[in-house]
This record gives C-alpha cells, structure tokens and sequence, in this order.
C-alpha cells in the first residue's frame, strides 16, 4: 500500500512539472534566420548594407585577433619575458603568480603604449567616426604610429634578416617595408633586448647562490639544498636594493 501511495504522487508531480513544461515549449518558436545573396534588384541601399556588414565582420576578425596584435605588436613580449626571468632568479616557484605576472605586464603596456594609441585615437579612429575619411584611409593613419613604435625597437640586422628571407629589394626607406617583414624583427629585437635585462638580473641572486653553496660545502652539509637557505637572502637583497622599483623603472626607460 506503501508503494502503491509512493507511486502515485511521483505520477502526479511528473505531470504537474511536465504540463507546464509543454506548453512553455509550445509557445517558445526560435526566430526563422534566412541568409540570402540575390544579385538581382540590389539597390544602393542594399549595397550600402552589404558594406556595412562586411565592415563589421572585418572589425570582428580584428577584436579576434586582439591578444596576438597585444603580444606581437606592443611592449607586451619584453615586460613579460623580463619579469617571468625575474621569478625564475628569485627561485620563488609560483611566486608571483602568473596572473599577478600577466596583469602587472598588460598595464605597463598600456602606459608605455598609450601615447602610441593616443595617435591612432586622434589621427585614425576619430575622422572615420565622423566621416572625414575612409577606412582604408583610416587603416594606414592608424597603423602609422604602430609601425614607428616597432621601428624604433627593431634592430637593424634582425630587420635586413627578414628582408633578405623574403627575398625583397633592398628598401630605399621605411614604407617600403612591409607588416609582414616588421613584425618579426620587432619581435625578435624584443626577445633579445628582455634577455638581455634577465641576464643583468640573474648575475647578483646568482653570486648569492654561489656564496650559500661554497659555504654549506666548507661545512659539510652536501645533503641541505643550497636553494632552499639562499632564497631568503635573495628576497632580502631584492627588497634592500627595491628591486621592482628598480625593475619596472629600468623596463620603461629601455622603451624611450
């Protein structure tokens, strides 16, 4: 009797839950979505629509591509590079981590490149909004002050070593080289110039390490590892000689 009573009101609440469940799935109707090119009878303003919609699609593929153009064609690659080295000096692990590491990189980026955008916003993004120029026109405004920014980073051998692989004339000045040839000297002057500074970093915590493991083999302890007891002496020197002030400081100097 138990069961049969247990049964019954299972019954009852499917069909209370499954009722109203019906007829919101009776009223719900997706939107029917046609996509239809006709050739014929295109007037101007379906034309003018057309473009408009392909304008928006390129902006889309271009906000796809924003993290890449953020690494590639900004200070992003030599501030996060320098500061993972500075971690990996420390000996610290995940200290800082990475997200404390990414996030310190991205606003230095934006202080370092926001007079580069200020440009772009004031040459390029502005007269398009209100209609003075083109997009294409805009587009090669806009860029403009990018390719200044990377040129000036570039090293001249890395620049003539993407020249001579794509196998261009040599370019009698700047605008003839183009994106595609810039972009990877830019980033490889970067990665050189961030080693560089790693290198800088990595001799004092190194001599440190040095000093803790002769000290520990003149005393006979072979089995304490000698990164475990020079860490703290590493953070004190860090913290005595203000190391990120001295850091950061040094990475946005690099950049003028």
């Amino acid at each position: 009797m138990t069961r049969r009573r247990l049964l019954a009101i299972i019954i009852l609440l499917i069909v209370i839950l499954f009722i109203p469940l019906r007829g919101y799935a009776q009223e719900f109707r997706l939107p029917d979505i046609r996509l239809e090119i006709n050739g014929s009878g295109v007037g101007e303003a379906e034309g003018e629509d057309l473009v408009l919609s392909l304008q928006i699609l390129l902006l889309l593929t271009v906000l796809s591509l924003a993290p890449a153009i953020l690494i590639m064609l900004t200070s992003f690659t030599r501030i996060i590079v320098v500061l993972a080295l500075i971690r990996n000096a420390l000996a610290t692990q995940r200290m800082p981590p990475n997200q404390v590491l990414i996030g310190l990189a991205i606003f230095l980026t934006i202080f370092i490149m926001a007079p580069v955008w200020q440009r772009v916003n004031t040459e390029a993004i502005q007269p398009y909004l209100h209609d003075e120029i083109s997009m294409e026109e805009a587009y090669s405004r806009g860029v403009e002050p990018v390719r200044e920014f990377m040129f000036k980073q570039t090293r001249e051998k890395d620049l003539a070593l993407f020249v001579d692989l794509a196998k261009m004339e040599r370019p009698q000045n700047r605008s003839q080289i183009p994106l595609h040839v810039l972009i990877p000297a830019f980033v490889i002057s970067e990665l050189k110039s961030a080693f560089q500074i790693g290198f800088m970093i990595y001799l004092p915590f190194l001599m440190v390490d040095m000093v803790v493991a002769s000290i520990l083999m003149s005393m006979g302890m072979l089995m304490l590892p000698p990164v475990m007891i020079s860490l703290p002496f590493k953070l004190l020197l860090f913290i005595l000689v203000d190391g990120w002030y001295l850091v950061i400081e040094t990475l946005i100097k690099t950049f003028n």
